[in-house]
């Protein structure tokens, strides 16, 4: 098989390699479609150093076409998304206790279920209330796809919140009643509003893995409300405004590590998408092949104003 591996700060290369051999807990499928996750931009910026290249991929759906154990609820043919990797590359191998069927009639790059899953199992850690003021702080990929969770929890308000003006029309594209550049917030927005101009939210939900955007969501939640924590903080200095602390704020923490709660999520959001309540059409914008990877990181890097999401296709 082919598979895509970063070999250098910036750049990858495609080289043939054996088909992965699942073992009993696993299947082995054949890749359709696997998302570019911001969380990998990382070790693709760096490179591998001194290491062995670095094989990225983890949002995948995938066909089946070999069961690692013979007495396995997985059949040759399906088609599947959940957990495993890596998925840039045609083969692949999953968890079969990690993955959940998808129409075999759908467009894969639209039914990738891992970054729906952290999505629904951060709102269901924050409980949304009807008739809530609820703000999203940074409207990439996984914000845009909080605008449109949010949609059936009925909130009286949804405020989308990014520096890029591109950014601030997909969002109300999927679904914000107000969108604003965080340095030009209306009065009565963030901290020092009183009375009947305080119109800060109940729930405000950062989705941009940076310290500012942790201090532009946490000076919007009013006293008492809920800051929850989407975005993926991977450098580990991420530092909060302690006035959170005298406006007795509860702070959620939208990740979990636990598979069994990120397949229930999976499949809350699966269903949603069934439904037709989460339109991924408006969030997966760019499709290449296993030759663009490194393209699509570098659209990651400096978007286009079309852009939200690229996805691979082997």
């Amino acid at each position: 098989m082919r598979i895509s591996q970063v070999t250098g700060p910036r750049r990858s290369e495609i080289v043939e390699s054996p088909d992965p051999v699942p073992t009993a807990d696993q299947v082995l499928v054949d890749v359709l479609a696997c998302g570019v996750c911001t969380s990998d931009r990382a070790p693709w910026r760096s490179g591998p150093g001194d290491g062995d290249p670095i094989r990225l991929g983890h949002e995948m759906v995938g066909r089946i076409v070999a069961l690692g154990s013979p007495d396995s609820v997985w059949r040759v043919g399906d088609v599947v998304t959940g957990l495993g990797g890596p998925g840039f590359a045609e083969r692949a191998v999953m968890n079969r206790d990690a993955i959940l069927r998808v129409p075999d009639d759908a467009d894969p790059a639209l039914w990738i279920g891992e970054p729906l899953a952290c999505l629904e199992e951060a709102l269901g850690r924050c409980t949304p209330l009807p008739g809530a003021r609820v703000a999203v702080v940074g409207l990439g990929f996984m914000g845009l796809g909080l605008v449109q969770l949010l949609r059936r929890h009925s909130p009286a308000i949804i405020v989308g919140v990014d520096p890029s003006a591109a950014a601030r029309e997909h969002g109300l594209r999927n679904g914000a009643d107000e969108v604003y550049d965080p340095a030009a917030l209306p009065e009565g927005y963030g901290d020092g509003a009183e009375g009947a101009a305080d119109r800060r939210m109940d729930l405000v939900l950062e989705a941009t893995g940076v310290t500012p955007g942790l201090e532009t969501a946490g000076s919007l939640v009013r006293p008492y409300g809920t800051l929850c924590v989407v975005g993926y903080h991977h450098a580990g200095t991420a530092t909060f405004d302690m006035r959170l602390w005298y406006k007795a704020v509860t702070v959620v923490n939208g990740f979990s590590p636990d598979r069994r709660r990120t397949m229930r999520a999976m499949a809350r959001a699966l269903d949603l998408l069934r439904e037709g309540a989460i339109d991924s059409g408006r969030l997966i914008t760019h499709r290449v092949g296993l030759d663009g990877v490194d393209a699509a990181y570098e659209l990651m890097e400096a978007p286009t104003p079309d852009f939200v999401k690229s996805v691979v296709l082997p």
